[in-house]
């Protein structure tokens, strides 16, 4: 395989399609060759905003022998079908959380990346993040004691119309029910989802929800879950589209509290104010050294099939109105 690895877009669906494009122009082992999108206009202005080709044949494109890696900004109903074939193809990919709208189909494309030594990494950049690293420290010095309860809110207002903007700044397309799978919690409740993973615990026994539309868009822009679990801790997610709150993260536990919020970057255990690393390597980058090194991203993929399970869970439990075994 040469070097720089060449990658293609597959799919401006999401809104980070271009922020993991840019990162396949910025990064020194990764040159962005070509985009793919079903939709030609929107593929057309991808590609044109970065200055590579465009083609509305995928088979053709993951045909290509000087195409190495794919980043896949689909719509997320389509994520096993593009990925199984991409996996099918030799091609490496980084792909938009959630990794797929099933378990089943998570399962899947991993099985297809292995069967073809491809490399697959779900982007969960906030595993990275310096504050991730800080509170994991502080849980595994035994300081909070036995942990009892743990919260965390990740909210933007992109539902919300202002300043002349209908329906907010979210494209349309993210309150499809078929192409978008779920609403706020689906997607940007996905962050939340993995951190309290990796605090409390994948091991949870209940999973509640309630989902409400502030906006009136369709799908929630609104939504908290409630997750139970064996040793009687509870985690509680938050996540929106129609409020600008800062992102935050509370763990209690029988012996101190930790809280922490993006809004100065600051970092409290028990009312002492800790320093806040910075952040490690980000996914897009772990991605190109796996390809390199020729590894498995072990962690990354168990941890996306973990949120896979959650987000299904809690969107079965808000559909049903009732707490469901998980």
């Amino acid at each position: 395989m040469s070097q720089p690895f060449k990658i293609a877009v597959l799919g401006f669906w999401h809104v980070h399609a271009g922020d993991y494009a840019k990162q396949a122009v910025q990064h020194p082992g990764t040159e962005l060759v070509a985009v793919w999108d079903e939709e030609r206009a929107r593929g057309q202005a991808g590609a044109d905003q970065f200055g590579v080709e465009y083609t509305d044949d995928l088979d053709a494109l993951l045909a290509r022998d000087d195409i190495d890696g794919v980043t896949i900004t689909t719509a997320t109903n389509v994520h096993r079908d593009v990925m199984v074939k991409a996996a099918n193809a030799g091609k490496h990919i980084f792909t938009e959380k959630v990794l797929a709208p099933t378990v089943a189909e998570a399962e899947e494309i991993i099985a297809a990346a292995d069967a073809n030594d491809v490399k697959l990494v779900v982007s969960l950049p906030r595993l990275a993040h310096g504050y991730t690293q800080a509170i994991r420290e502080v849980i595994d010095s035994g300081d909070l004691g036995r942990l009892t309860y743990g919260r965390i809110r990740l909210s933007h207002d992109g539902a919300i119309a202002r300043d002349g903007v209908e329906d907010g700044w979210l494209p349309k397309r993210f309150f499809d029910e078929e192409s978008a799978i779920g609403g706020a919690l689906t997607d940007l409740g996905c962050h939340p989802v993995y951190l309290l993973q990796l605090f409390l615990g994948a091991d949870a026994e209940t999973v509640s929800a309630t989902y409400r539309s502030v906006a009136g868009l369709g799908l929630e822009d609104n939504a908290v879950v409630t997750v139970g679990y064996p040793d009687q801790k509870i985690g509680v997610i938050e996540a929106g589209f129609a409020s600008p709150n800062p992102f935050t993260i509370e763990v209690f536990g029988t012996e101190g509290s930790l809280t922490y919020t993006e809004d100065g970057d600051v970092l409290r255990v028990s009312g002492k104010q800790l320093p806040v690393p910075e952040h490690s390597l980000d996914p897009f980058g772990q991605w190109v050294d796996h390809i390199s090194n020729g590894t498995r991203a072990d962690d990354n993929l168990a941890r996306a099939v973990e949120l896979t399970r959650m987000v299904v869970a809690a969107n079965e439990a808000a559909a049903s109105g009732r707490a469901i075994s998980y």
